[in-house]
């Protein structure tokens, strides 16, 4: 790979490679093949500076470690096979019974025990000039966590020269099976060392899926209005929330995050049914992240664009079954703007 191209460099790793891409605004993003994973996002704002607005390690080393914990932070890792939780890893498919890897007290999530974020992808190709993007893929062997049908995944990251930062997820499978794939970055506006509390959230939904206190959704989807989960206006963001947010299938904004301390706002656009919403990021006091940075529980905030979680159980939500003769397809954009 060519490291003399100004907006893309390569950087060996003993275990992997980072890549970074960079646009003509001097926006950049960096990536690794270790679970698809958003290494930085540095957005330019107007008086000059630029701020890394997802949390990240370093190494790659970090990346691994950071499975270890308590509560995995998955940090700006590619999520699949599928996202969310599946209550108890059961779900019925054509007449057939599967019981998917347990790893989140009785039900799976996230995709199980080797799920997409642990493992290396490949890259594909990259691209530089104008709107410089990276595609990595990776397939999945069948019966992988369980699930069936060998899944063949792409992805490409897209940095805009309108400081978009795109995502494209393309799947295809041998036999029919499930997917929700989603990205799941923490973001926050002020820089990875901050915190997101006095950030202002606005989410364009009326609906939210009503889940029991282990997070598995209860089939009910409740309206937003006289609730807690009303952010039709701008809230702060709250100090706990991990709950699926149900958006309308068209190119409007579908959530907004903005910083009052550096003037940056970022929309969220997405093709999918719901936009999980989660603040967290906490690796306790042994595991730093970028720049010797402490993560806690409140350091940022994921826009996790998906199907609902629990789908293959609750005939009225949206299928998650991708059929052998079908493609997978879901884009989701994270548009920034300096005020």
């Amino acid at each position: 790979m060519s490291t003399s191209e100004n907006n893309l460099s390569h950087l060996e790793s003993a275990v992997t490679s980072f890549y970074e891409l960079t646009n003509k605004n001097g926006a950049q993003l960096k990536v690794i093949p270790f679970g698809a994973t958003l290494t930085a996002l540095k957005i330019p704002l107007k008086n000059g500076e630029i701020v890394d607005v997802v949390l990240g390690f370093d190494t790659v080393e970090g990346y691994e470690k950071s499975f270890q914990l308590d509560g995995s932070p998955y940090m700006g890792a590619t999520v699949g096979r599928y996202a969310g939780r599946i209550n108890e890893g059961k779900f019925e498919l054509n007449g057939k019974n599967y019981q998917l890897n347990i790893n989140n007290g009785a039900n799976s999530l996230h995709g199980g025990i080797a799920n997409f974020s642990k493992k290396t992808w490949n890259v594909d190709a990259v691209t530089t000039g104008e709107n410089p993007s990276i595609t990595l893929s990776y397939v999945s062997a069948a019966n992988e966590e369980n699930y069936p049908g060998e899944l063949s995944v792409s992805l490409t990251y897209t940095l805009s020269e309108e400081n978009e930062l795109i995502l494209e997820y393309k799947a295809t499978t041998t036999e029919d099976t499930i997917i929700n794939l989603t990205h799941h970055s923490y973001f926050n506006l002020d820089g990875h060392q901050s915190d997101v509390s006095g950030q202002d959230l606005i989410v364009h939904a009326q609906k939210v899926v009503e889940t029991k206190e282990d997070c598995i959704p209860t089939g009910n989807i409740l309206e937003v209005v006289n609730t807690a989960f009303d952010y039709r206006t701008a809230k702060k963001c709250p100090k706990s929330i991990d709950n699926t947010f149900v958006v309308e299938n068209n190119n409007e904004v579908k959530a907004t995050l903005f910083s009052p301390v550096t003037n940056l706002k970022m929309d969220v656009y997405t093709d999918q049914p719901g936009v999980h919403i989660y603040v967290g990021g906490n690796c306790g006091p042994d595991l730093k992240g970028k720049e010797n940075a402490t993560y806690h529980a409140l350091s940022g905030i994921c826009f996790e664009t998906q199907n609902f979680p629990d789908a293959p159980n609750h005939a009225h939500f949206p299928s998650a079954v991708l059929k052998k003769d079908d493609v997978y397809k879901h884009k989701t954009t994270y548009k920034f703007e300096s005020l």
